[in-house]
């Protein structure tokens, strides 16, 4: 009785779309609708259901908004994927996302392609909107070997007869995430499928989103807009990640922002912010007043 109480008692999101930038977005929202915003933006093939723990543990301090990319789980998959599945065409959708929620200053956390987004935002389409920015597992540099790594799954994601067997092919596929349990595991499946018209199930997003890689190879080499950045900067990293390279690392807090740096062991690309001691550290820094008026942006 009383886990049930627990549970009851947890904060759950609302669903909800917005047309930005000609395209529909879904996003999920969590809190009052008065308290300060963060946009949480998840990684490369995955939705913004990522976030659940971590914008559950913040939804009593924050407006908390978790929306899918276009291309990926509830949102529209792109008329023109060439030109819109890349880091130019997602900072506009933020920009659209703050303009139609009237969100004029935001924290923002950002998952690999999220955190990304966030920079490269921050640098360009939200300069001077973004208070305080927390990069999760990504550089203004990748390593090819990784992207390679990234690409063999991304790229070609495969069909199963159930869901069941496609959460045994996530747990493998996602296994660098570090530990997650059987729940959350469950319900990474269960919102990362969609069903083909076979009757089989796949994950849910546009395999065409890989396509960023080979139209536009130099997508994520942003050390220009990364060193013009001012304001605080929380860089996380999963001790044993392929993307982003401790060098990479070190050089985020000696350039720029210089970031803040935090290494998260027994995982890789990329922590899944789901445990205590990967979410303190977030609540913490996002809790540290808004000096913008003694930062330049």
């Amino acid at each position: 009785m009383a886990q049930a109480s627990a549970a009851a008692a947890r904060p759950t999101p609302a669903s909800r779309y917005l047309r930005c930038a000609g395209r529909e977005l879904h996003y999920t929202e969590w809190g009052a609708a008065d308290a300060p915003p963060i946009v949480m933006w998840h990684g490369l093939a995955r939705t913004g259901r990522d976030f659940d723990e971590l914008a559950q543990a913040l939804a009593g301090d924050y407006r908390v908004i978790c929306p899918d990319t276009i291309g990926r789980g509830l949102s529209q998959w792109s008329p023109d994927p060439k030109a819109e599945y890349r880091l130019d065409f997602y900072a506009t959708l933020a920009r659209a996302l703050l303009d139609g929620l009237s969100l004029a200053r935001v924290r923002w956390v950002g998952t690999s392609m999220g955190g990304a987004t966030g920079m490269h935002a921050a640098a360009t389409t939200l300069r001077g909107r973004i208070s305080h920015l927390v990069v999760n597992d990504i550089g203004p540099e990748l390593p090819q070997p990784a992207i390679e790594r990234i690409l063999a799954y991304a790229g070609n994601p495969p069909a199963f007869d159930t869901v069941t067997e496609l959460e045994t092919w996530l747990r493998a596929a996602y296994k660098p995430y570090g530990w997650q349990s059987d729940e959350q595991w469950r319900r990474m499946a269960e919102t990362s499928v969609r069903r083909l018209p076979d009757g089989r199930v796949t994950t849910h997003y546009d395999p065409a989103i890989v396509g960023q890689f080979s139209h536009h190879p130099d997508d994520y080499d942003r050390w220009s807009g990364y060193d013009s950045l001012r304001m605080p900067l929380l860089l996380l990293r999963g001790a044993d990640s392929d993307l982003l390279l401790p060098e990479v690392a070190c050089a985020m807090t000696e350039r720029g922002p210089r970031a803040e740096r935090i290494d998260f062991p027994d995982c890789g690309h990329a922590p899944a912010l789901n445990v205590p001691g990967q979410i303190e550290p977030i609540r913490q820094f996002l809790a540290r007043p808004d000096d913008s008026a003694a930062r330049a942006d």
